[in-house]
């Protein structure tokens, strides 16, 4: 078996700064079998009880610098989040996936900030992890077609920007994409972010692509292009006219539903 000197040396080779508890067992034994699950425990403890590797939630641990052990769990997870956002998304679904609504519009606009919620469409897992305050989503997007039920992710996936912050690449939903995500409600107890829609189509509107738009009305973003139309009616005349114009080749007239829930 491994002894705790070496497991040491590898974690402090490691250049990703997060690690789970499977990376641990994987170095004591790669077979993860169950008869070292007593010593995972152990080493564990004394890896922490040095300072080898500091806790930042259950079976979550950051390979601390010197810097970091003077931080508070706090921020710890500030500092690290986008670095545990990518880790639990290659830990889950590995490739696959597309970060969406809002926190997709506010990495548009350079907001790297820890969220309250983080939406994560992936093919086939829905799963909610908590990180202290925060959520993290994994979300299967579905339409129903002749009656039948169809998974969206191949169809959305098309639709992507890759993000790099801090060293770190994130797929995330293209601009229009994430204006139509977030303009709809994600959970039945949240509300639309209007003030992040309204910032993100002043700073953009120039840049949106119409033919983007025609593209995923095909995915019934009804209520959204309604949405977005009646924010961007003030803001951009073109823009409303472009969202007008969909709004009736897809659905005919829809007036008057623009700001239910907001």
């Amino acid at each position: 078996m491994i002894d705790f000197n070496k497991i040491v040396n590898k974690l402090l080779k490691k250049w990703w700064k997060i690690i789970f508890k499977d990376d641990i067992f994987e170095i004591i034994d790669p077979e993860k079998k169950c008869e070292y699950q007593n010593y995972l425990d152990k080493t564990i403890y004394k890896l922490k009880a040095s300072w080898v590797i500091i806790s930042l939630k259950s079976w979550v641990y950051i390979i601390p610098d010197k810097e970091d052990t003077k931080l508070n769990e706090v921020d710890l997870l500030e500092k690290y989040y986008i670095k545990l956002l990518k880790k639990y998304i290659t830990y889950y679904v590995w490739s696959e996936y597309l970060v969406s609504w809002n926190k997709a519009l506010e990495i548009h606009l350079k907001d790297y900030s820890v969220a309250n919620k983080v939406y994560v469409i992936n093919r086939s897992l829905d799963k909610k992890i908590k990180i202290g305050d925060y959520e993290l989503v994994f979300k299967t997007v579905t339409t129903t077609e002749n009656w039948k039920k169809l998974n969206l992710f191949s169809k959305l996936y098309k639709f992507i920007d890759t993000k790099t912050i801090d060293s770190v690449d994130l797929k995330v939903a293209n601009l229009e994409l994430a204006l139509l995500q977030s303009a709809l409600v994600s959970d039945n107890y949240e509300w639309v972010d209007v003030s992040l829609l309204t910032k993100t189509i002043k700073k953009y509107s120039k840049y949106l692509k119409k033919e983007i738009f025609e593209e995923l009305a095909r995915f019934k973003f009804v209520m959204s292009f309604n949405r977005l139309k009646e924010i961007s009616k003030t803001i951009d005349k073109n823009l409303y006219e472009v969202f007008l114009e969909i709004i009736k080749k897809n659905w005919g007239l829809f007036i008057g539903e623009g700001l239910r829930r907001i």
